[in-house]
């Protein structure tokens, strides 16, 4: 079982023929709107995978609210420990311009009232896989590893956005993944030199005694744990929106892990996914099925 415990948001995706210097309002004719947030995006690419998925979030009393809530659970998700809670849901605004590049503003809204304390009777055993993020409170966050670490769940921690936690906290995690600008920011709070990302990540591994992984977007990934070095390729595409690809590698990573993959294996497959999902528009839409991704392996 996988436990994600996190953000929720619904995203508002305007496609457009470049993104916006400061002061320029660009034009496009049409917007789509779809289930976002990071921690509901990890949680849709690890049920698309066909992970057993559990949900733990806050969403606010309202139409967006109610459209979150039923997206997740029409994909099978546990819903059960997602909480309507006064106020707005999270919204995010993603322009995406012909490259696939992006700009996104979030308005956290009832991800802010999301607590360690709702974890609270989700069965959570050391056969679970804990997966976080960092768009809800920190010190949640914090809680929830210490919380995960009594009981002996594996925790996948996706430092992203890149705010501080204590050392403690991140040694207490089993498996940290990071992009490379998130990855030199943790090296400086560290106080480690600054680095290509293969020698990054062999420090953050050796620092913090965990296994670590760097995703390289069209490059791959790289991961580290001891002595151990991996690296593994992604797909070659065409990207069409990068939006919601490190999420859909994370979520895809913790379900393989799930049925037994090595960690290179898991990285494979989490960066083939990544790939595919850069082919789509829009984060949750462009997550893959397992059955994609094992046609795409064997391609």
């Amino acid at each position: 079982m996988i436990t994600v415990f996190g953000s929720i948001n619904v995203d508002l995706t305007f496609r457009l023929p470049h993104l916006p210097a400061v002061g320029e309002t660009v034009l496009t004719p049409a917007v789509t709107q779809a289930v976002g947030g990071k921690g509901a995006n990890q949680a849709i690419a690890a049920a698309r995978d066909g992970a057993a998925t559990r949900f733990i979030g806050c969403v606010g009393a309202d139409d967006f609210g109610a459209t979150a809530r039923s997206a997740l659970a029409d994909l099978g998700i546990d819903v059960g420990g997602l909480k309507t809670v006064p106020g707005a849901t999270g919204l995010a605004a993603v322009w995406v311009d012909g490259q696939g590049r992006n700009q996104i503003a979030v308005a956290s809204g009832a991800n802010a009232a999301l607590e360690a304390g709702a974890l609270a009777g989700r069965a959570i055993t050391p056969d679970t896989i804990v997966v976080l993020q960092m768009e809800t409170p920190a010190a949640q966050v914090e809680a929830v590893i210490g919380q995960a670490a009594r009981i002996g769940a594996k925790v996948v921690l996706n430092l992203a956005p890149a705010l501080p936690l204590p050392p403690a906290a991140l040694r207490q995690v089993h498996i940290l993944v990071l992009n490379e600008h998130e990855a030199a920011a943790l090296c400086g709070v560290l106080g480690l030199p600054h680095a290509a990302p293969a020698d990054q990540v062999a420090a953050l591994a050796r620092d913090l005694g965990n296994t670590v992984i760097i995703t390289l977007g069209a490059e791959g990934a790289i991961g580290a744990q001891g002595d151990a070095r991996w690296r593994v390729e992604a797909l070659p595409v065409t990207a069409i929106d990068t939006t919601g690809a490190g999420d859909c590698f994370v979520g895809v990573l913790a379900s393989a892990l799930t049925r037994g993959a090595t960690l290179p294996q898991a990285m494979r497959r989490a960066a083939v996914a990544g790939s595919l999902a850069c082919t789509v528009v829009g984060a949750m839409p462009s997550f893959p099925t397992r059955a994609a991704i094992d046609a795409a392996l064997k391609r």
